[in-house]
């Protein structure tokens, strides 16, 4: 399942890490910086949370924070890996947690762990949250995953049996983190409301995981000091800063001056800069984010596919990944990380603009006295939308205005922050854009009929390109049904071709992300998936 703004669950990636600068320790203050605030860690993030309860945050950096607040049932380790968390072990046919067929789920929980309230937490819990997924009542981000349970039973307070309806191969992502999946919420907290869809839970969250929520500045800091309950004993950091710096200059100036102490996701266009800083090193990872420019096919003037093919060939992709990604990125041509065992064989839109005008006129389109097309008295004019928080979106979007014009078509800029962007009520869930361009990022597994599926068109799911065709429907939801390796990649192959031939998108990066941070900050490792803050109770500096 894709993890955008949801940030999408599962698929087995090749971890691609290397470190490309390693700065000299500062020597002057015990091997330590002078910059270094011993035991008080400083993270930039250019997004801010739309909600801190993971049934309802639609952003990657609600997925982050959640990270640091809850604690799953399982974790995606820096491999991609699932290690068990609140579960003893990862459910598996050896050791009986899946069954034979395939349709029954089995876990079993830690004994002793505690809310940081001091509450027991235990599988009550966990059942709690699934009826809360599955309550109407709530304005549930996507019930992906969820629906598919038949019963859920509980022999004891510590063990949870969990029938599915059809076997599913993607299952335990929902036990796991990011995207459809929600950890144990506190029943003793939410538990007598009729709904939690305005709990202030959802803004001051109880923890359960390594981090207890100080206090949320909005648009400033999100601050953290350690849960003392936590099951693993309290993290070893004293404190812990998430710095909201929504602009890349910002976050690369407060690096500079060391007023942070990691930095995420450098921009392609400061790696030669981050290099120089003093005290600083910097790793290089490629990661399950995929950049594309997505079309809202119930829109009248993309319903036709003839016009999205021709938007997908009328855009020089490789001159921008070129030019304003700095040739750092690798083509995409799915949405099925190409490390993967499932990754399909696809080819890539042609650029070709004389093609593109061509499937225009075919469509009915001719061009105005400015020369910008209309049809039926109504002028090809779309609207494209992006976050604010990156360079390289601006940079991007006025070349495809560029490129389409060419072809008459007009395109109007309208961007967001990205808690506008991505949350619930905003554009892409309300289908009130045209063509965005944003990043999804991919869990560990191939599933990706939450993203493609006409079931889970918003607000039912991820589908926010509202395309909804039978072919993709059955064949996403085929490739679950089988936990056959070969089979499954056979159907992603179909499947994949069929999107190609829609055009609801277009594939255009995996990320090759740059992370940096001060050397004297010691276990941070960035992974390929839910991605910056999973060990974060190894964390020292």
């Amino acid at each position: 399942m894709s993890i955008r703004r949801f940030v999408p669950i599962l698929l087995i990636a090749v971890l691609v890490t290397g470190c490309v600068k390693t700065a000299t320790q500062d020597t002057t203050s015990g091997g330590k910086h002078p910059w270094t605030i011993p035991g008080t860690l400083r993270l930039a993030t250019n997004q801010e949370p739309d909600n801190l309860n993971p049934m309802f945050g639609h952003s990657a950096e609600t997925d982050e924070q959640d990270q640091l607040i809850f604690a799953p049932l399982m974790r995606y380790d820096d491999k991609g890996n699932f290690y068990p968390e609140l579960a003893t072990e990862v459910p598996s046919y050896e050791n009986g947690g899946i069954s034979k067929d395939g349709k029954t789920i089995t876990v079993h929980m830690r004994k002793g762990v505690k809310w940081a309230d001091g509450a027991p937490l235990d599988a009550r819990d966990w059942l709690f949250t699934y009826h809360a997924v599955i309550n109407n009542a709530n304005n549930t981000k996507s019930r992906f995953g969820w629906d598919n349970i038949a019963s859920v039973n509980l022999p004891d307070n510590y063990t949870i049996v969990i029938s599915l309806k059809t076997p599913n191969a993607d299952f335990l992502g929902n036990l796991a983190s990011g995207g459809a999946a929600y950890p144990p919420l506190p029943e003793h907290i939410l538990g007598k409301l009729p709904d939690i869809n305005r709990a202030p839970f959802n803004a001051s969250p109880l923890s359960s995981g390594p981090w207890v929520l100080q206090k949320w500045n909005h648009g400033s800091s999100l601050e953290y000091i350690p849960n003392q309950n936590y099951w693993r004993g309290p993290p070893k950091l004293k404190h812990l800063t998430v710095k909201i710096l929504p602009n890349a200059d910002t976050e690369l100036a407060q690096l500079q001056t060391h007023e942070i102490d990691v930095f995420p996701a450098v921009n392609e266009d400061q790696v030669d800069r981050v290099r120089a800083i003093p005290g600083v090193e910097m790793h290089q990872l490629l990661i399950a984010n995929w950049r594309h420019m997505a079309m809202n096919t119930k829109k009248p003037l993309l319903h036709d596919v003839r016009v999205r093919l021709a938007i997908a060939e009328g855009v020089d992709w490789d001159r921008i990944l070129r030019t304003i990604y700095h040739g750092i990125n690798v083509r995409a041509t799915s949405d099925i990380y190409p490390k993967s065992w499932a990754a399909p064989n696809i080819p890539l839109y042609k650029f070709d603009p004389q093609d593109a005008q061509r499937l225009l006129k075919e469509a009915g389109f001719a061009p105005g006295p400015d020369g910008i097309l209309q049809k039926d008295g109504k002028r090809m004019t779309l609207t494209l939308s992006a976050t604010t928080a990156a360079h390289a979106n601006q940079q991007t979007e006025e070349q495809m205005q560029q490129d389409l014009k060419a072809i008459g078509i007009e395109i109007e800029i309208k961007n967001y922050v990205s808690s506008t962007m991505f949350a619930q009520s905003g554009p892409l869930y309300t289908g009130t854009y045209d063509l965005e361009w944003s990043i999804d990022t991919n869990g560990a597994d191939p599933d990706n009929e939450g993203s493609w599926s006409g079931k889970f068109i918003s607000p039912h799911g991820g589908n926010t390109t509202w395309l909804d065709d039978p072919i993709i429907n059955k064949l996403s939801h085929d490739a679950v049904l089988t936990y056959d390796r070969a089979k499954r990649k056979a159907i992603y192959q179909k499947e994949e071709e069929r999107i190609h031939e829609l055009v609801p998108a277009v594939f255009v990066y995996w990320q090759n992300q740059y992370n940096a941070w001060n050397t004297d900050v010691k276990n941070y490792r960035p992974a390929p998936f839910i991605a910056y803050d999973w060990n974060s109770w190894m964390w020292e500096i």
